[in-house]
């Protein structure tokens, strides 16, 4: 296979833009209309996603021999659209219409036999990985809502409980659809550890335009019943081995850390024993420090937390201002400690290059990257 023809021909195909994506979604439906159900009824943001992502991972197949565990967890987790093994033919067969009709001349039997490979390959991985976690799981679980409170104007903590057990391990994520937005999932973190009760908490931050935080935040009710896909991320966990902890959040970046800070307390509690956390929590006003209360009172009485609340557009706030990865960076060394860095894209980015130019060493840094041109059913 020459992965070198599968990168370059990808290239091309981008430079094409809107007319691939619609010439793809055209023959895949016009093919298939049985899989239009799969995506949502507008596709304004989807379809450009959808094609990017899986040209994408295709052309990369060299990167996924190396390491599937991505494409193994993509697998699993597309469960909850109800894709099985019959809809990959159907996506391929697309795909590999569209770049032959927009390479042109370009596109020789030798191409196209490097695509229809790196496709099945990665179909491959995906069907394997799908079909043993049915041995174990369901494609979704539901989650009915119990409560709902508005902590600021835009930040609302939404409290449910899945009908049956949801395993997770604090720091991870989940993808959520509500009822009103049927086919629109979304990531958000349990903002807490498990719980006797089996009820999970949700930090949703409405954002501007968005198509499902506002609904979420404020059109959900006590009985609504949400799906939850499964269980995905490691990297926000509390390291296996231990060690001091620098929490960064922004925003409601702050829940899976917070349910780390849940996680290290169940353990203080049973054990007496306890690594040094230090928590950064920043937000743009002091009014969207929405969990403020909790958390002064918390690292009031725990020897081993402190926390930082961190504004940077609101003059009034008399603690420290500017963007927090600046502000934790240079609150103190860092030696020994590992950082896990959740918010936004420009604010994790932001914080990681402000922990290395501090001299954190790179693999002490960690972030989860759920980018949503890497998924393609997303």
């Amino acid at each position: 296979m020459d992965t070198h023809a599968l990168h370059t021909s990808w290239r091309e195909v981008e430079k094409v833009g809107d007319q691939a994506v619609l010439y793809f979604y055209s023959h895949l439906f016009m093919a298939h209309p049985e899989v239009r159900e799969m995506f949502p009824v507008s596709m304004a943001d989807q379809r450009g996603r959808f094609f990017a992502a899986l040209g994408k991972i295709v052309s990369n197949v060299d990167r996924i021999a190396a390491d599937a565990t991505f494409v193994e967890q993509l697998g699993r987790d597309h469960r909850r659209f109800g894709v099985v093994a019959d809809h990959f033919p159907a996506a391929g067969a697309s795909l590999l219409a569209t770049l032959e009709y927009f390479l042109g001349a370009t596109w020789t039997d030798a191409l196209a036999a490097d695509w229809s490979e790196a496709y099945g390959a990665v179909a491959r991985i995906m069907v394997t990985a799908a079909e043993a976690d049915e041995q174990s799981a369901p494609a979704w679980w539901d989650a009915e809502v119990v409560g709902v409170e508005r902590r600021s104007i835009d930040v609302a903590v939404v409290q449910v409980r899945p009908t049956v057990p949801y395993p997770f391990v604090p720091g991870q994520s989940l993808a959520v659809e509500i009822p009103d937005r049927p086919r629109l999932w979304r990531y958000y973190s349990p903002a807490n550890a498990p719980r006797a009760d089996g009820t999970l908490e949700l930090h949703v931050q409405i954002v501007a335009g968005g198509q499902v935080s506002p609904a979420l935040a404020r059109a959900v009710r006590p009985g609504d019943v949400l799906r939850f896909g499964a269980p995905v991320g490691t990297a926000l966990c509390a390291p296996a081995e231990g060690g001091n902890l620098l929490l960064v959040a922004g925003g409601t970046g702050l829940a899976p850390l917070r349910a780390v800070v849940e996680h290290l307390d169940e353990q203080w509690h049973r054990t007496g024993a306890a690594a040094d956390v230090q928590l950064f929590h920043g937000a743009r006003t002091q009014w969207n420090l929405y969990d403020h209360h909790h958390l002064t009172e918390l690292a009031g009485t725990r020897p081993w937390l402190r926390y930082t609340p961190v504004v940077s557009e609101d003059p009034s706030f008399r603690g420290p201002r500017g963007p927090v990865g600046a502000i934790a960076a240079r609150a103190q060394r860092w030696d020994g400690y590992t950082a896990l860095v959740c918010g936004s894209g420009p604010m994790v980015e932001h914080c990681v290059s402000e922990l290395l130019a501090v001299g954190m060493a790179p693999t002490h840094i960690r972030y989860e990257q759920f980018e949503s041109e890497v998924d393609p059913w997303r």
